[in-house]
C-alpha cells in the first residue's frame, strides 16, 4: 500500500505542483507562461513531447482544452 502511495505521489507532484502555482500566481504572469510556447495544435504539442499541456504552463491554449478541465490535449483511452 506505501508503495502505491509513493508512487502515486511521485508521478503527482509534478502536477499538483503547476496547479498550485496557477492558484499563487497572479493571472498576467500565467498568461504570460502560457504564451511562452506557441503550438498550433495538439498534434504538434504530442510530436513535441510535451502532451499533455496544463493550464498555467507553456504551450497551454483554452482552444485546445475541449472540455475545459485545465488540461489541454489529453490521451484518447
Amino acid at each position: 500500500m506505501s508503495l502505491m502511495v509513493g508512487a502515486v505521489t511521485f508521478f503527482a507532484a509534478p502536477q499538483l505542483e503547476l496547479i498550485w502555482a496557477s492558484w499563487t500566481r497572479p493571472p498576467e504572469e500565467i498568461a504570460a507562461i502560457e504564451r511562452s510556447r506557441y503550438f498550433a495544435g495538439c498534434d504538434d504539442a504530442r510530436a513535441a513531447g510535451a502532451a499533455p499541456v496544463y493550464r498555467g504552463t507553456p504551450g497551454y491554449r483554452s482552444e485546445m482544452d475541449g472540455d475545459g478541465d485545465g488540461i489541454a490535449c489529453e490521451p484518447h483511452y
